[in-house]
C-alpha cells in the first residue's frame, strides 16, 4: 500500500507540474501571438501607406436583423481606384442602388445612376479627411475606408482589448494570415495577404450590440498598385447628361433599401 500511495502521489506532483507548466506557458504563447498578429497589421498598414495607386474591385455583404429577428444578406459589388494623398474614384452596385463618388482633392462628387442625379461638395483636404466629412458631416461613412487611411494600424488599433493570431486561410486563391480582434462595439477579423504585398483580402466586422451580431464583410480582389493601375484624371465627367440636385436630394445611394434603413418599416 506504501508504494500505491508513492507512486499516486509522485502522479499527482507530475500533473500538477504539467499543470503549472501550461499554466505558465500558455500566457507567454499568447503574448507572441498577440505581439505577430500585431506586427503583420502594422506591416500592412505600412504597406497600404506607401503605395501612391492603388486600385482593386470588392464584394460586400451587409447583413440587418428585423423587427422579428430574421437575419438578412444584402450584396454589392464595386471597384475603387486612389491615388495618394487626395484622389479617388469608386462604384458601388447592388440591388438598389448604383453609385458612383469621384474626389479630386477639392470637390466631392455623388452620382446616383438609376436616378440619374448627382450632388456635390467642396471638400478640400486629403483621403483622410475626405474619410472623416463623409462620416461625421455628410453621415455617409464608407465602411471599410479605415483600411485606406495613412494611419489605418492606430484607427484601426483603437479601443482594442484583444488580439488573436488564428492562422493562415486562402480567399480568393491567395494565402492570407488570419486575425480576430475585439473593441466594446464590435469584433473584427481580417484576413491579409502573404508575402512582398500584404494588402486586406478580407475584413470582416461583427456588431456585437446588435440583436444576433450582424455582420459586414468585405472581400478585395484584382489588386493592382503603381504602375498596374490604369491611368485617371479623377475628374468628374457627366456621361449621362444627369441633373445636379442639392447633396440631401440625392435618395437611392446607401446598400439598403429604405425599409431597412434606421427608422424604416421593418
Amino acid at each position: 500500500m506504501k508504494k500505491k500511495s508513492v507512486g499516486c502521489a509522485k502522479a499527482a506532483m507530475s500533473a500538477a507540474a504539467l499543470v503549472l507548466l501550461f499554466d505558465l506557458g500558455a500566457p507567454i504563447t499568447a503574448q507572441a501571438d498577440e505581439t505577430h498578429a500585431k506586427s503583420i497589421l502594422k506591416a500592412m498598414s505600412d504597406y497600404l501607406a506607401a503605395q501612391q495607386m492603388i486600385s482593386f474591385g470588392y464584394d460586400t455583404n451587409l447583413e440587418v436583423v428585423t423587427e422579428d429577428h430574421q437575419k438578412l444578406l444584402f450584396a454589392s459589388s464595386g471597384t475603387a481606384a486612389l491615388s495618394r494623398p487626395d484622389k479617388i474614384r469608386a462604384t458601388r452596385d447592388g440591388g438598389f442602388a448604383s453609385v458612383e463618388m469621384v474626389y479630386d482633392g477639392k470637390t466631392l462628387t455623388l452620382l446616383g445612376k438609376n436616378a440619374n442625379l448627382y450632388a456635390q461638395a467642396e471638400v478640400p483636404g486629403d483621403l483622410d479627411h475626405l474619410v472623416s466629412e463623409l462620416r461625421d458631416t455628410f453621415q455617409r461613412p464608407i465602411p471599410g475606408a479605415d483600411l485606406l487611411l495613412s494611419n489605418a494600424y492606430d484607427v484601426l488599433m483603437d479601443g482594442v482589448t484583444d488580439v488573436k493570431d488564428l492562422g493562415s486561410g486562402v480567399i480568393g486563391g491567395a494565402e492570407c494570415d488570419h486575425l480576430a480582434f475585439r473593441a466594446k462595439e464590435v469584433d473584427w477579423q481580417i484576413w491579409i495577404a502573404q508575402g512582398a504585398s500584404p494588402y486586406p483580402c478580407r475584413y470582416v466586422i461583427t456588431s456585437k450590440e446588435v440583436d444576433q451580431g450582424p455582420q459586414y464583410s468585405v472581400q478585395v480582389r484584382d489588386w493592382k498598385v503603381g504602375s498596374e493601375v490604369a491611368n485617371d484624371d479623377f475628374a468628374f465627367k457627366n456621361a449621362t447628361d444627369a441633373k445636379k440636385v442639392e447633396p440631401t436630394e440625392l435618395k437611392d445611394t446607401d446598400e439598403l433599401p429604405d425599409q431597412f434603413a434606421p427608422g424604416g418599416n421593418q
